[in-house]
């Protein structure tokens, strides 16, 4: 029958030790002390593997939404792109590209009755915007084809048409910073169109703003003749970057190219910056768990001394004594690490269940519409993470360790046993 090295079975026989009658409550003390330091490393490392799930969900989440809306990349031109057709099939030919089409960019004020509100102009091609962007999936009444030249019809985001009090029919007042020159004076410039569509992309941001025309009609209102760009759409978006410094190489010098993560930057590296401060905040708590674990172990080394100097007294060596208590230590890092790794993943793998239930239970809501760009808590759990969480948990129980076992190797049989 096969058995344990000694040091390995003397410190798994440490961990678990349970109360005894006949060797008094002091056992079952440090043994109830050991599940306490093994429950602190365990909250610990779920508590990360959920706020970094949460993070990356968050990120995704929001990018997903972004890009469903917004493009790839963008090639524009200051004063509009003069033969824009053959530009365009000069870059849909590029490899990765799978989709171009033109746009109108402007900024604009939506007026109906009493209120007013700010809104980004777009002027798209309906023929084409599918090849670029999920807009015309996103339509919740009407039709992206009703977008129709020369009709000024408008599709609008869904909380701006709420916020507005405007439906599929309505007719609307927009008003564009160019200006007429006018008898009395230089005057904005209005155009009353028509909602034929309202719009629902999920983010609050551009459904609270968004005002969706056809290309010509916002040309024609900005006096365009050419659109002022065009809307890219590559294969992976993740390269985007490297394919619009591929793009800048094909494309006349004069042009601006623009892609998604430059556009958004300061937000991408907001979110980054506070994952990395959640990741070393939220590391300090499996910190103290790990100082906890090695004041269990030097409460069991001075508890221990007896049994250390017998085992001295009968030929064991230092650094048995401290084999002996690296194992205890490193089975309740082990153990804390891996229950943290089982609870944190089975939270985040859930958490699309747990904060509705939490939400419905006590009446609340985390994350208002509002007030966040989701209004869902989303979760993507990325094995790197876990895995660096999870060694780096039991990398700090391994350093707790070493001190307490130091010391009871250090322990002389002589002195410890004195008393006894």
């Amino acid at each position: 029958m096969y058995k344990l090295p000694l040091e390995l079975e003397i410190g798994l026989r440490y961990t678990r030790s349970k109360r005894r009658k006949t060797v008094g409550k002091r056992d079952g003390f440090l043994s109830f002390i050991s599940g306490i330091s093994t429950a602190g490393i365990a909250l610990g490392v779920a508590s990360l593997i959920v706020v970094l799930s949460v993070m990356n969900g968050f990120q995704k989440d929001v990018r997903d939404r972004m890009l469903s809306v917004l493009s790839h990349i963008e090639i524009t031109a200051p004063d509009g792109l003069a033969n824009w057709e053959a530009l365009a099939t000069k870059v849909a030919h590029q490899p990765h590209v799978i989709g171009v089409a033109p746009m109108v960019n402007s900024q604009g004020l939506l007026t109906r009755e009493n209120v007013m509100r700010g809104v980004s102009i777009r002027g798209i091609l309906p023929s084409e915007e599918a090849r670029v962007s999920d807009l015309p999936r996103q339509f919740v009444a009407g039709s992206v084809d009703d977008l129709k030249p020369g009709s000024f019809g408008v599709a609008l985001g869904a909380q701006l048409a709420s916020m507005v009090g405007a439906h599929v029919g309505d007719r609307i007042n927009l008003i564009v910073p160019e200006s007429d020159l006018t008898p009395a004076g230089s005057m904005p410039r209005m155009r009353t169109l028509q909602v034929v569509g309202i719009i629902d992309s999920g983010h609050y941001e551009y459904d609270s703003s968004l005002a969706v025309m056809h290309w010509k009609d916002a040309a024609a209102l900005l006096r365009l003749h050419d659109p002022s760009g065009l809307r890219v759409k590559v294969d992976d978006m993740q390269h985007a970057p490297e394919i619009a410094a591929q793009l800048s190489e094909v494309v006349p010098p004069e042009l601006w190219i623009s892609d998604w993560s430059r556009s958004n930057r300061n937000w991408f590296a907001a979110v980054q910056t506070e994952k990395k401060m959640m990741f070393i905040i939220l590391t300090l708590i499996i910190a103290v768990a790990a100082f906890n674990l090695v004041s269990t172990l030097v409460m069991t080394v001075n508890e221990k001394q007896a049994d250390i100097a017998i085992l001295r007294t009968m030929g064991a060596s230092p650094g048995l004594i401290q084999r002996i208590f690296l194992v205890q230590g490193l089975a309740i890092g082990l153990l804390g690490s891996l229950a943290g790794v089982a609870l944190g993943l089975l939270i985040a793998l859930n958490i699309d269940v747990i904060v509705p239930a939490i939400e419905a239970i006590f009446r609340v809501r985390f994350l208002p519409r509002d007030v966040y760009f989701i209004s869902e808590l989303p979760s993507d759990v990325r094995l790197h993470d876990v895995l660096t969480v999870g060694f780096m948990a039991f990398g700090l129980s391994v350093l707790a360790t070493l001190y307490p076992s130091y010391r009871a190797a250090k322990v002389q049989p002589a002195e410890a046993l004195r008393y006894e």
